[in-house]
């Protein structure tokens, strides 16, 4: 069976945040980048779109949340945790944050993408260009790079998948390059 067939038959063909029942799909929480039924649920288009960025912030749409936070599914919770920090500033967001409860595994997943801290306080990692960076995203460096305690030399055009962002420090990523993790600096490389 599918990963999409396993999350119909799991919300009984409803959106697991709202449970409407119109134009469904399959959404893999980030930065998860491999698909499975852990990672993944089935969210309409309303709440795609909102999750997305693509339209404006409703907050009377999350109310649903009230209920959706308390399954039993790893990936609609962590996206209910997520959703109601980005409208934590509405008043009863707060108090559903409260009760909540995720385990320390799934809190981590949760924070990875930096949904609970204020915009002020985030760190925001640009390539050369100045385009914004995501954890997962693949990027190509710009120039040869001594890789520092190896004999290694990154060659310019390198393809860097699957990077990671320092969370203290917006100049620094890590990535694999030839089987080696390395830290890379930002100024070297650009989103591809």
């Amino acid at each position: 069976m599918s990963v999409l067939q396993t999350l119909q038959d799991r919300s009984n063909n409803s959106c697991e945040l709202c449970s409407s029942n119109k134009d469904l799909k399959q959404y893999i929480v980030p930065p998860s980048l491999n698909e499975n039924v852990d990672n993944s649920l089935l969210v309409c288009n309303i709440c795609l779109d909102q999750i997305e960025g693509n339209s404006e912030m409703n907050p009377n749409h999350w109310r649903c949340l009230n209920d959706s936070m308390w399954s039993e599914h790893i990936a609609v919770q962590i996206l209910a945790w997520r959703m109601l920090q980005r409208i934590r500033r509405e008043g009863w967001p707060k108090d559903l944050l409260d009760m909540m409860y995720l385990n320390d595994e799934a809190l981590a997943l949760a924070r990875a993408t930096g949904e609970h801290e204020d915009v002020a306080d985030k760190v925001i990692h640009r390539d050369v260009n100045g385009v914004v960076l995501q954890a997962g995203d693949s990027v190509v460096l710009i120039k040869d790079l001594k890789v520092k305690g190896s004999s290694i030399v990154a060659k310019q055009g390198t393809a860097v998948r699957n990077i990671r962002l320092d969370h203290e420090n917006s100049e620094y990523i890590e990535g694999k390059v030839d089987g080696q993790n390395i830290v890379i600096v930002t100024k070297f490389i650009k989103k591809s």
